[in-house]
């Protein structure tokens, strides 16, 4: 008898191969203007040939102040991106593949030196990982204006031929920073109140859905984060329903900020190496005093515990208090705990980063019972080394 994971699930219309699904990634394979490369075309076709249920890109900044200092980001900032983007999304639906664009700002969590400009977040705050740029406080001007550029990237998302898009609200970039009460002190109308920290994504939302009428809306999530005052399964909970009142189609649901360590990508050990060797705060440190850091890196980086499954009961949670589709990420690897998670409605849909990074055909290995797990080692190499390089697989060894 088939699996029930591996059989068709239809979302907001969208009508996914499968129940897994390869979750935004960063690869690092766009030209110095936004233009996705014939790399990241290659890396897609391996992941649609490999039995992927859908993929969700890589983020796509909405406007060059937001603009991620990882390199080789995707845009999605004007419409001349647009029709770079075609090629990529027929070759994927030829597969039988739908592909979603995740769109996004990165708020403080970039540098003037990539964007040009003063980054720009809810509330002047510094954040640890960018301590040299103080971001500037959001006008109501700029807040209007990410808005309609979110509305807008949607637009041409849907001229360029994908599936949907799904708006980045997790891991510490601008929405997500506009729903903490750690990073948002505003005393306005888009602060203090979880419904006024609410009111952006409640804005840009609708705001898509009234520009690109049906065209389908997900929300990528934090449950949950480690710093002080900031985001809990209690408000993320409330969150859900929010979304799901503006009329977004599907919640992924993630955690963690970059000021947590290794929150949202866990592992076994702290990679100091890899931090050592591509963090861009830390690459171009001499040679002594790396070897002075090396003892310090596991308490400014801490790793999280536990490294399986870590948002699944969050995931439940949100899921008992919606309708619309749930997604869980958050190290999934193994097909025992896939088939538990959809055949008993855990969640509708399980996404992976890492596993897809090393075996883009991984889905195709547990479909016919050649591997039951993954090959990820959760080393955390790939993502460290993709702030400057592009996407691959290190294997736990600095190359």
């Amino acid at each position: 008898m088939r699996n029930q994971v591996f059989e068709p699930v239809t979302i907001a219309g969208i009508q996914f191969r499968n129940h897994i699904i390869r979750s935004a990634t960063h690869e690092g394979m766009a030209d110095e203007t936004g233009h996705p490369t014939e790399q990241l075309n290659d890396l897609y076709l391996r992941l649609a040939k490999g039995g992927v249920g859908g993929i969700i890109t890589g983020y796509a900044g909405i406007m060059q102040q937001g603009k991620c200092d990882n390199h080789n980001m995707l845009m999605i900032d004007n419409d001349e991106l647009i029709e770079s983007y075609k090629s990529i999304v027929d070759a994927v639906h030829s597969h039988g593949t739908p592909i979603i664009l995740q769109i996004a700002h990165a708020g403080c969590q970039t540098s003037s030196s990539v964007s040009g400009m003063t980054p720009i977040a809810p509330s002047q705050i510094k954040n640890k990982i960018y301590p040299n740029d103080i971001p500037l406080e959001a006008t109501e001007e700029d807040i209007e204006n990410i808005i309609e550029q979110f509305a807008q990237a949607a637009k041409r998302a849907q001229t360029a031929g994908f599936d949907g898009v799904q708006i980045h609200v997790a891991h510490g970039y601008l929405l997500s920073s506009f729903l903490s009460s750690y990073s948002n002190r505003r005393s306005d109308k888009w602060g203090g109140s979880l419904e006024n920290r609410y009111r952006i994504a409640d804005n840009i939302i609708r705001k898509i859905k009234d520009s690109v009428p049906g065209y389908p809306v997900f929300a990528k999530i934090n449950a949950y984060d480690f710093r002080k005052n900031g985001m809990r399964i209690e408000e993320s909970h409330e969150i859900a329903k929010m979304l799901q009142q503006s009329g977004c189609d599907a919640i992924e649901v993630s955690c963690g900020v970059m000021e947590d360590g290794l929150c949202m990508s866990r592992g076994p050990e702290v990679p100091e190496d890899a931090l050592l060797a591509y963090s861009p705060s830390l690459r171009d440190q001499s040679p002594w005093i790396k070897k002075m850091l090396k003892p310090f890196i596991r308490f400014i980086f801490p790793a999280r515990k536990p490294i399986r499954n870590y948002n699944l009961s969050a995931a439940e949670r949100i899921k008992n208090a919606v309708d619309i589709p749930v997604i869980v990420v958050g190290g999934i690897r193994n097909k025992n705990d896939i088939d538990d998670i959809i055949d008993n409605t855990k969640a509708d849909m399980v996404s992976m980063s890492r596993p897809f990074i090393i075996e883009p055909d991984i889905v195709k290995k547990l479909e016919d019972g050649t591997q039951d797990e993954s090959r990820c080692i959760d080393c955390n190499y790939c993502l460290i080394a993709a702030q400057v390089n592009s996407l691959r697989c290190y294997y736990g060894k600095v190359r």
